[in-house]
């Protein structure tokens, strides 16, 4: 069970990266038509505009697939960590964040149309998974950087952990390209923890 979990949290990173990496190449003018440019507006429509228009279909079975490797991901956390409140509430919190990333394959409405055209349900369920994604993800990662110390297997993550955690207020309040930094820095930082998971 472990091992599997930690394949599924080596192979989810390297996957969302790749394919998010891929259409947005493959997407470029489109999500340019959407508003969205890589410097000045990195954030606009995106990366929930990619599911939208063609080749859409892969970002939402993406997004499914991706929370489910990662609620995976974090049922085998729960097994290899000391039994504990702790681990529990930190494990859960990430089960709830991969539900979240699940919760994004709900179609974007795109930023253009707010004005003019009411917001759809699955819009609303979109917004309500990508703000339930970042509480979690973040709450989950401050809890098991406490979690770690309390094993000598994985104390070498918390500080580690909880630096990545710290990125999160300057980055969104430089807004702008920082944001590829933090997105950048919390793929790595499930690949790390997968890879520590992993039965040596």
């Amino acid at each position: 069970m472990i091992r599997l979990a930690a394949r599924a949290g080596m192979i989810g990173p390297v996957l969302f990266g790749f394919i998010l990496t891929t259409l947005t190449i493959l997407k470029y003018d489109f999500l340019l038509s959407l508003g969205w440019h890589p410097l000045q507006a990195p954030t606009f429509d995106w990366p929930s505009g990619l599911a939208l228009g063609d080749h859409g279909w892969i970002m939402t079975a993406t997004f499914i697939l991706s929370g489910f490797m990662m609620t995976f991901f974090a049922s085998g956390l729960r097994l290899s960590l000391p039994p504990s409140r702790l681990t529990f509430y930190s494990t859960f919190a990430l089960s709830l964040a991969g539900i979240a990333l699940a919760g994004l394959a709900f179609t974007t409405d795109p930023t253009t149309l707010a004005d003019s055209t009411p917001a759809t349900w699955h819009g609303r369920l979109h917004d309500l998974s990508f703000a339930m994604l970042g509480l979690m993800l973040v709450t989950a990662m401050i809890l098991l950087g406490f979690a770690f110390r309390t094993d000598v297997h994985w104390r070498g993550l918390s500080n580690y952990t909880w630096l990545t955690v710290a990125l999160t207020g300057p980055t969104f309040a430089l807004k702008g390209a920082a944001f590829y930094v933090f997105l950048l820095a919390i793929l790595v930082w499930s690949e790390v923890v997968a890879i520590q998971l992993h039965p040596k």
